[in-house]
């Protein structure tokens, strides 16, 4: 079990995810995972004031993280309780990166792999979430994959 930070302030806006007393809060949130493009993932959420906490069973980490990436780029989302449990192998999780104004794929390449060009590598660590390279927004978290 993990916590995971996110800027608050940042994000898609859901209007009412995060209206307090939103008994349907956990399946709208579920709703935006398949969305994006993530699937039907045997997940549930919860959300309680700007915290989102999600579990269920997921085959990969990468799904694991990318479901973690869809719940904390919401606005209003300030953690998300990961309780996802990998049923398949296990493998070194990656590392969570937040854009500042005035990023690019690229700056952030350079910046973690020492090479500009490898931006393509982070943009397809991204996907669903992210459909255009040059489409990114300061306060978003991003997947760094080793």
């Amino acid at each position: 079990m993990s916590i995971f930070s996110f800027v608050k302030e940042a994000g898609e806006k859901l209007i009412d995810l995060l209206t307090p007393g939103n008994a349907n809060a956990g399946e709208e949130l579920k709703k935006h995972v398949q969305e994006v493009g993530l699937g039907n993932p045997n997940i549930t959420a919860t959300v309680e004031g700007d915290k989102v906490t999600v579990s269920g069973e997921v085959a990969t980490q990468e799904e694991k993280e990318k479901i973690i990436l869809a719940a904390g780029n919401i606005a209003g989302v300030a953690s998300v309780e990961d309780k996802i449990t990998v049923t398949g192998p296990a493998v070194v999780a990656s590392r969570f990166v937040v854009v500042k104004k005035g990023d690019t794929l690229s700056a952030i390449s350079l910046q973690v792999y020492g090479n500009a060009n490898l931006y393509n590598k982070i943009f397809e660590a991204n996907k669903p979430l992210l459909k255009d390279p040059n489409k990114i927004y300061p306060g978003q978290t991003l997947r760094i994959p080793e």
